[in-house]
This record gives structure tokens, C-alpha cells and sequence, in this order.
């Protein structure tokens, strides 16, 4: 009845003491009343009735009947022994109050520095030893399920605490909130950190500390605690968010966050078999089961639509700057991202995954084979797109973008993927489209140039002059509105881009000199009527085909170098070569 048990093992002790003498009179009390009750009735049938003998039996009776009673009276609710058993009861969850600390699970727990935070004792050892000296003292009395109640109580709110740490709001996002998002990406890198920081430095440590409190008490007992504690906290709210993410709306991105989602479980998954693998953690089973099986259905189904997808985008227009359409761009990077080391392991594993569920014969090079339709079927969106275009040096134009586009995956594992020969070829429909733009775009252009005056007779200069005149007006029209026409038009490859409008200086700058020249040399006054110098129409032409971002960052010395090049192409008389066109 003392006020305070802070001397456990004394307490106890004197505790283990008073069961020990309740428990000598239950097991002797009976036994000796039966004995003196027979000697009573042998002397009352022998009629020996006030014999002091007697007497005193029937005393010795009195008083162990008393004992009797004080045993019975000692196990009621408000006896010595249940005060007791309450007084331990209170102390097991102030030992638990007291000594639970939430955790701060930031980030910084998965640097190297801190790997050693994993497999700690969520509880001192000297507590726990205590814990588990009052767990044997109420199970000899029955009472541990109480106990039971306060530790699933006490540490569920701890870990719940210790999980606000993260900072878990978005968990409450709806999935409608989630469909409607630009980008959930960092929310799903977030989730992943934060999964992988409460199972292996929450719940781990969790889970070791239930199994060694309650290990004396019984086999199942740690597992039951530790899968209320679980639950209680919020570790299915966790796994439910990637359910949201299963459930939102489908398209490609998701793909990639479905598989990012599969990634970290499987990462993940022996340490969660062997925390919930127990008979009483079936709910967080369910639960991780049900996740997994919409993740992995979710990524099947998307995946075997991705070329359907691309068809569909077939009967939109071709980008008005006859650059790549932004369908293209997406794509390759796209199927690069698949077949990089990140994602294709796990894609593999999740098609042989759902093969095996569906009970498909397992087919070979499942993910290789679909890249091949999505690539087809791009490839067929820009042969339709090249025919929507007006202008016919347009759709070449778009063409020799593209096939730039696509030789310029050597390398990349889409490249790889697709082979030389691919690459090769898409090579030479570049140089192919390059030639068929440049004759049938600035053609015209060169024939201007490249036309001969009549001069018959040595007195008709001034004649010749005006025809000179206006072959020269007559060209910079044409310059201007070629220029104009294709002012916004784009050749986001810069090696392209420096090649062709070196190509066109070739072309048309020495012959635009060599044709005029002659005006200048009979007519100093002329030189007015040429409106461009070199340098001017190679400036103009270097300025051509770049994307809006490219003209705002172009650096002087890149603008420098090429006009460099210009000068060197003028000062040397550069033939223009046909045949490079």
C-alpha cells in the first residue's frame, strides 16, 4: 500500500513475497480445514464434547477460515493484491510516458553519418528491463492485457508525433487535387522518403523494442502490439497515398511516377515483409498487396496504350516554326527514360510480374517491342504532318529537322536500342531533306543570281548598268521575302543550323559580289543600289533559324565567329557550288 513504487525491484520483491504467503494459504488452508474438520466429527461421534482438545480444533478451524477469507478478500477489486497489481499498472505507463521521445525523422537520417541511428533501442535498456520485470509479476496475476492497452497507446501517439516530423500535409491531398496538379513528381519524391525513413528508422526500432518488452510474455504479443502501433500512427496512411496516385487520371507521366512508386516499395519490400509479415498485421497486408496490384496494373495499362497515344496526336497541326513538334521531343526523351538503367529493370520485372498474374505465356523483349510500335508510329505522324504543310520547302524543311532529330539519338539508349543502321539512315534522309529545302526554298534566289545580261556592243554600258539595276532590285526583293518568309522558322540543332547557313553564304554571297561587281567598277554612284553588303546579307543569314531562347542568349563571340567565317568566305571569292545543294 505503499504511496510510491519508484523502488521497483523492492517493491516487487515485497510484492512477490505477499503472492507467495496469499498463495501458501490457498493451496493449505483448505486442505488443513478438511483435516481438523474430520477430527471434529471423530470426537463429536465418539461423544467427547467439551474436551479443551476439541476446543482447540475448532479454534485452529476458526482462524484458518479467517486466512481463508483474507486470501479471497486479497484478490478482489479493492484488495491489498488488486491495489497493487494497480499501482504496477500505473507505473508501467508512466515508464512509457516518460521515457518516449518522438523522434525528429528529417532527411539528414539517410546520410552516411547517420546509419548507424538504424537497429537503436527506441527505450534505455534499464527501462525496458523494468517494463519487462512488471509484464511478469502482472501476468502471474493475469492482468497483462492492460498493459497491453497502455504500451499499443503510449507508443502509437509517440510515433504518430514522431511521423508529423516529416511534414506530411500532402498526404490529405485528394485524388481529383492530384489528377489536377502540373507535377506531383516532388510530392512523390517526398512520399518516397519519407516511406523509406519510417520503416527503417520508425517502425523498425518499433518493432524490435515490442518483440524484446514482450518477449517473456508471449510469441504473438510484440507482433500484435507493433501492428496496432502501426496502424494506429499512420503508416496505412502512408501506403494509401500511393493508392491516390494509382487512382489518378492516365497518362504517360503517371507511368513514370507509378513506376518510381513501385520502385521504392520493392526497395523496400523485404524490410516490410519482415515488419508486417505476421499473422496480426493482415490490414497494412491488405493494404500494401491492394498497392502494389494497382500499381503494377496502372503501369501495364498505360504502357501497352503509349502507341495508341502517339496515333492519336496524328490529327494535330505541324509546328508552325517547321521545327520538332514537342510531340517528338517528348517521346524520344520519353522512351529514353524507359530504357535507362533507372526504369528498365523494374519495367522488365513489373511486365514479367503481370504476364505471371495473368497467367500469359512469358513473352520475350515485351518492353524492346512496344519502343519499336511507339517509334513507328511517330515516325508515321511525321510523314502526315510534312503533307499538311502549305509550302512545299516547309514540309522539307520539317523533315530535315526531324531526321536531324532522330541521327542524333546515337548514343542514347534509344539509339542503341534501334541500331545503326537506324541511325544511319535517318542520317541520310536528313542530308536528302537538306538539299530538297535548300533547291526548292532559295533556288529562285540563285537563278537571279546567277542569270547573264545581253551586252552586245562596248557603247551600251549605261543600258547594261540599268539591267544591273534592276537584276539588283529584283534579287533583294527576293532576299527579303525568302528572309521574311522564314524568318521564324527554326532549326533547333546548332550544328544544322551553322551548316546550312554557311551553305547559303557559299551559295550566294561570292556570286552576289562577282555579278555586281562590275556595276560598282562603271558606276561609282551605283553602290547606292545595293542595298546589301557581304557582311550584311551573311549577318542577316546567320541570324536565321534560331529558336527564340537561342537568339536571346547567343553570346557575342558565337555571333563573332560566324561573321569571321562570312569574311574569310567573301575575301576568297567562294565559288558558290550547285552541287552541294
Amino acid at each position: 500500500m505503499a504511496d510510491s513504487c519508484s523502488q521497483l525491484s523492492s517493491y516487487l520483491s515485497v510484492m512477490k513475497r505477499f503472492e507467495e504467503a496469499i498463495e501458501f494459504l490457498s493451496d493449505n488452508c483448505s486442505l488443513t480445514i478438511q483435516w481438523l474438520d474430520g477430527i471434529v466429527r471423530f470426537f463429536e461421534d465418539n461423544r467427547i464434547v467439551n474436551d479443551q482438545h476439541l476446543i482447540n480444533v475448532k479454534n485452529s478451524m476458526a482462524v484458518l477460515r479467517e486466512l481463508q477469507t483474507a486470501e479471497n478478500n486479497a484478490r478482489i477489486d479493492g484488495g491489498p493484491l488488486d491495489f497493487a497489481l494497480n499501482k504496477l499498472e500505473f507505473e508501467f505507463r508512466r515508464l512509457l510516458r516518460d521515457n518516449s521521445v518522438s523522434l525528429h525523422l528529417a532527411p539528414p537520417l539517410l546520410t552516411g553519418e547517420n546509419q548507424g541511428f538504424i537497429g537503436f533501442s527506441l527505450l534505455p535498456e534499464s527501462v525496458v528491463q523494468e517494463l519487462q520485470l512488471i509484464l511478469t509479476r502482472l501476468k502471474a496475476n493475469n492482468r497483462v492485457e492492460n498493459c497491453i492497452s497502455i504500451y499499443i497507446e503510449v507508443r502509437s501517439l509517440n510515433a504518430e508525433l514522431s511521423l508529423r516530423t516529416l511534414g506530411l500535409d500532402y498526404l490529405e491531398t485528394s485524388v481529383d487535387d492530384l489528377s489536377n496538379m502540373q507535377s506531383i513528381e516532388d510530392h512523390i519524391n517526398r512520399w518516397s522518403k519519407h516511406l523509406e525513413l519510417a520503416v527503417k528508422h520508425l517502425y523498425e526500432p518499433e518493432f524490435k523494442l515490442c518483440n524484446d518488452i514482450f518477449e517473456k510474455i508471449e510469441s504473438e504479443v510484440g507482433t500484435r502490439c507493433f501492428a496496432e502501433i502501426a496502424s494506429q500512427s499512420g503508416f496505412i496512411s502512408l501506403l494509401q497515398f500511393g493508392r491516390k496516385v494509382a487512382q489518378t487520371k492516365k497518362d504517360p507521366i503517371k507511368l513514370l511516377n507509378l513506376l518510381d512508386i513501385f520502385l521504392v516499395l520493392d526497395n523496400l519490400r523485404i524490410d516490410i515483409n519482415k515488419l508486417f509479415g505476421g499473422k496480426a498485421c493482415t490490414k497494412i497486408q491488405a493494404t500494401t498487396r491492394d498497392l502494389v496490384k494497382r500499381v503494377v496494373n496502372g503501369i501495364c495499362e498505360i504502357f501497352s496504350e503509349l502507341p495508341i497515344q502517339v496515333e492519336l496526336q496524328r490529327q494535330s497541326c505541324p509546328p508552325e516554326d517547321g521545327g520538332i513538334p514537342s510531340l517528338v521531343s517528348f517521346v524520344t526523351d520519353y522512351c529514353n527514360k524507359l530504357l535507362g538503367n533507372h526504369y528498365k529493370p523494374i519495367l522488365n520485372q513489373i511486365l514479367i510480374i503481370h504476364q505471371s498474374w495473368e497467367q500469359e505465356t512469358c513473352k520475350e523483349n515485351l518492353l524492346e517491342n512496344q519502343i519499336y510500335l511507339i517509334i513507328k508510329e511517330l515516325a508515321l505522324n511525321l510523314d502526315t504532318w510534312a503533307k499538311a504543310y502549305q509550302d512545299i520547302s516547309k514540309s522539307y524543311y520539317f523533315m530535315m529537322n526531324n531526321h536531324c532529330h532522330f541521327s542524333n539519338l546515337k548514343g542514347s539508349k534509344l539509339g542503341e536500342m534501334m541500331g545503326n543502321e537506324w541511325l544511319s539512315a535517318h542520317n541520310q534522309y536528313k542530308e536528302y531533306y537538306a538539299a530538297l529545302y535548300l533547291r526548292e526554298s532559295w533556288g529562285e534566289l540563285l537563278n537571279l543570281l546567277n542569270q547573264k545580261g545581253e551586252l552586245p556592243f562596248e557603247g551600251e554600258k549605261w543600258e547594261d548598268n540599268d539591267l544591273l539595276k534592276k537584276r539588283v532590285k529584283k534579287f533583294s526583293q527576293a532576299f527579303e521575302q525568302t528572309c521574311k518568309r522564314q524568318s521564324k522558322w527554326v532549326i533547333s540543332d546548332e550544328g544544322l543550323r551553322e551548316r546550312i547557313c554557311l551553305l547559303l553564304v557559299q551559295a550566294i554571297v561570292p556570286v552576289y559580289l562577282k555579278n555586281f561587281e562590275a556595276l560598282i567598277e562603271q558606276d561609282q554612284g551605283a553602290a547606292k543600289y545595293l542595298k546589301y553588303t557581304a557582311e550584311s546579307m551573311g549577318s542577316i543569314i546567320s541570324s536565321l533559324f534560331r529558336p527564340m531562347l537561342s537568339v536571346q542568349r547567343s553570346s557575342g563571340h558565337t555571333h563573332t565567329r560566324f561573321i569571321t567565317k562570312i569574311k574569310s568566305l567573301v575575301t576568297n571569292h567562294f565559288r558558290a557550288s550547285v552541287i552541294a545543294l
